[in-house]
């Protein structure tokens, strides 16, 4: 639990740093190609392929391309369309995409999530009531792939791990995570990436090192253990936690003008389909077989 509390602190400055120094100035695809590689470069030196199978190689990388190539993909471009809050405030249903993808391995079909989706939506409107444009939804729809791009990994992962010995040093094949990452990174800039907008100030190369090497890096690894040594709902939990975390910080030292009120309402909202989520899956897991 020590490594999902440690990345959720780690987190919560991600989302301002992105939507402060690095949207609309920098191009999306070169951030995303830059945090995947310097990542990389943190556990390259410990690769030891040996360690695991031709097939279990590919599905680390295809967890990786998914989770974090693809994910950051959808979620540096929601910045453009969506402010730093409320980028933050739709990642909070990643939760619901993991318990949705729980029920799919089930072969089960909860009706709840789509009274959480209605009231999403609910929310997200208040925060926008007056402002409310094509943009606005699309971005909304954007950091839903993200997140659920973010579930489907995690889900993955959390199988993967449960398939092998406890006493797999797993930093020594982590690497394969983020050279899938790259795999989707790459050949995004190359098509979409825009060489004219690179980073120009020390700042942005700085933030870029820091996302890279540290959030990145550091976080994806120590997240994704993490998650693997506990149960469904403490993961879920943390996720959850990123959520205030991230505006506080973002609240107290870049955006004090939000309209705060507006803000608070649309999040109630939102929470409350999240606790409505919660209180459904405990009801379920003690119900009688």
């Amino acid at each position: 639990m020590g490594y999902l509390v440690g990345v959720t602190a780690l987190w919560a400055f991600s989302f301002s740093l992105i939507g402060v120094y690095l949207s609309g100035q920098v191009d999306n695809h070169f951030a995303v190609l830059l945090r995947v590689a310097l990542a990389l470069l943190v556990f390259l030196p410990f690769l030891r392929p040996s360690l695991l199978g031709g097939r279990e190689r590919l599905a680390l990388m295809g967890l990786g391309a998914l989770q974090l190539g693809l994910m950051y993909t959808f979620f540096y471009h929601s910045f453009l369309l969506l402010s730093v809050p409320e980028v933050l405030l739709f990642t909070i249903f990643t939760p619901v995409y993991i318990a949705l993808l729980d029920d799919l391995l089930f072969k089960r079909f909860t009706p709840i999530y789509l009274v959480t989706a209605l009231l999403a939506v609910i929310g997200a409107g208040v925060i926008r009531f007056d402002g409310v444009d094509s943009g606005f939804w699309l971005g909304f729809l954007v950091v839903q792939g993200a997140n659920l791009c973010f579930a489907l990994g995690q889900v993955g992962y959390r199988r993967l791990v449960s398939g092998r010995a406890a006493a797999l040093p797993w930093h020594n094949v982590f690497g394969w995570f983020f050279l899938g990452a790259l795999a989707v990174a790459l050949p995004a800039f190359l098509l979409f990436g825009d060489s004219r907008a690179l980073p120009s100030t020390p700042v942005q190369w700085g933030v870029l090192a820091w996302l890279g090497l540290i959030a990145s890096g550091v976080g994806y690894f120590a997240w994704n253990q993490g998650a693997a040594k506990v149960d469904a709902g403490t993961s879920r939990l943390f996720i959850t936690a990123s959520v205030p975390a991230g505006l506080l910080v973002n609240l107290l030292i870049w955006n004090r003008d939000v309209d705060l009120a507006r803000l608070a309402l649309g999040g109630a909202i939102m929470l409350a389909s999240l606790a409505l989520n919660h209180w459904w899956l405990g009801r379920r897991r003690v119900a009688p077989a």
